[in-house]
């Protein structure tokens, strides 16, 4: 086996080498959520919780409308360095980082209509709203500087330095942890502290990011050509992509937004039982999303260099880490649960509400993890019409389900959720077998 194929066919302990950075990284965007969310419940008030959960999940729909730039510049700098081309390694960033600026900017300068939209959407209390108002009026403005983060991490990914996006994350999180603290607990700035410390966090991981790619790329690759940034034709396909991978965040967003929605009519507690639940969903969904990510580097390096037998090696691999991941996982919500709910809420009725369901977030991670993994596969092979007709299907059942669950209230709400996540594996694997026979190995 010559060394350029031994590259393409990833060990098990290769697999994790790029695994474990990027599920310790991955879960710094829940991880945000979390630290608001335990900081605000030192107060014992649902309304707290409530009102940075909504406004947390706004931003979550507004940014993740954007993942493109993480999941998009993931598969084109992976198809990149398999090919080994290294103008376009650069030029992918470069695009990345465009897009980031302008994007950023257009959120800035559309505030009002996406707050009015967002918040008539969303029907918690006139406390709950108040406080979500205050936490998007501040935080809005960390715009470019969280889609800058996304295309940074997407194209570490795709590079295979994992440990380098790790250590972006690190920043973002400490960073996040830090100020937070400082300004809810020691100035006493409430929602408006939470707001400012992860406004702070986004500028300063933007920053730091851009550093470490200048000093990385400086001595390896050539220089960004604004020519090349601009290549019509590679301009084109990146559109092409990043639009489909849009189109699908946005119907995966919709399900959660809907989720939550649903839950805040149903009163303050109830939401922010919902939340804190969520809060595990995300943490699990991110880590495991460590496997999903390895999944696409690998996948797009033996899409890039055209062999099947790399594509299918690293497919198997990757996914069976991950369903033992998954399996451990659930079973510590579902034994460990109580006490994180303890630990994020300090208001009684929030806990014991919580507790109720907790198994239907234990259940959530081995539910989940089939389609994380697919939606790797397909990123990876820059399969993203596929993955767009995937989820608004997916979308669709979820609505079909919601609706004739809800008699059960908030047990059906959470059923409807877990159904969601079963038809996005099946709608994913229909074009599963089309992808495969997509790549043949030159002779």
């Amino acid at each position: 086996m010559s060394d350029a194929k031994r590259d393409l066919i990833p060990s098990h302990r290769a697999i994790l080498r790029l695994a474990i950075p990027v599920m310790l990284s991955n879960v710094s965007t829940p991880l945000i959520g979390v630290v608001d969310t335990a900081i605000v419940g030192r107060i014992p008030d649902a309304a707290y919780i409530g009102g940075v959960a909504i406004a947390s999940l706004v931003f979550t729909f507004l940014f993740w409308a954007f993942g493109f730039l993480r999941m998009g510049t993931t598969g084109l700098t992976a198809q990149a360095v398999g090919a080994g081309q290294p103008v376009e390694i650069m030029a992918s960033l470069g695009r990345a980082l465009l897009v980031a600026a302008v994007a950023g900017a257009a959120l800035i300068l559309l505030q009002w209509p996406l707050r009015e939209f967002a918040f008539g959407l969303l029907h918690g209390s006139d406390r709950v709203e108040s406080l979500a108002r205050e936490f998007f009026n501040i935080r809005i403005w960390s715009a470019p500087a969280a889609l800058a983060n996304y295309a940074l991490l997407g194209w570490f990914i795709g590079l295979g330095r994992t440990d380098v996006a790790f250590a972006l994350q690190l920043i973002l999180n400490i960073s996040n942890i830090v100020l937070d603290a400082l300004f809810v607990l020691g100035f006493g700035w409430g929602v408006r502290g939470v707001a400012t410390g992860t406004l702070l966090a986004e500028l300063i991981a933007a920053a730091s990011g851009i550093v470490i790619a200048w000093r990385y790329a400086k001595s390896r690759y050539p220089a960004m050509n604004l020519r090349e940034i601009l290549h019509v034709e590679q301009l084109k396909r990146t559109f092409s992509v990043n639009s489909d991978i849009m189109v699908r965040s946005l119907a995966l967003m919709l399900a959660f937004i809907w989720f939550m929605a649903q839950g805040a009519q149903r009163g303050d507690v109830t939401l922010a039982a919902n939340a804190v639940l969520m809060q595990f969903i995300g943490m699990s969904a991110y880590f495991l999303d460590g496997l999903a990510f390895s999944a696409e580097t690998l996948v797009g390096r033996a899409i890039g260099a055209r062999d099947r037998e790399a594509l299918i090696v690293s497919i198997r691999r990757t996914t069976l880490w991950a369903v033992v991941l998954a399996s451990v996982i659930s079973l510590l919500i579902a034994v460990a649960g109580s006490w994180g709910i303890d630990a994020l809420t300090a208001d009684v009725h929030t806990r014991h509400e919580a507790k109720d369901y907790l198994l239907w977030a234990a259940v959530g991670p081995i539910l989940g993890v089939w389609a994380f993994q697919l939606d790797g596969v397909f990123i990876g092979a820059t399969r993203t019409a596929d993955m767009r007709n995937a989820m608004l299907l997916s979308l669709v059942i979820f609505f079909v389900a919601w609706k004739l669950t809800l008699p059960m209230g908030n047990r059906g709400l959470w059923l409807a959720l877990c159904i969601h996540y079963v038809a996005r594996t099946f709608t994913l694997a229909w074009y599963f077998p089309r992808l495969l026979k997509s790549v043949a190995t030159p002779a």
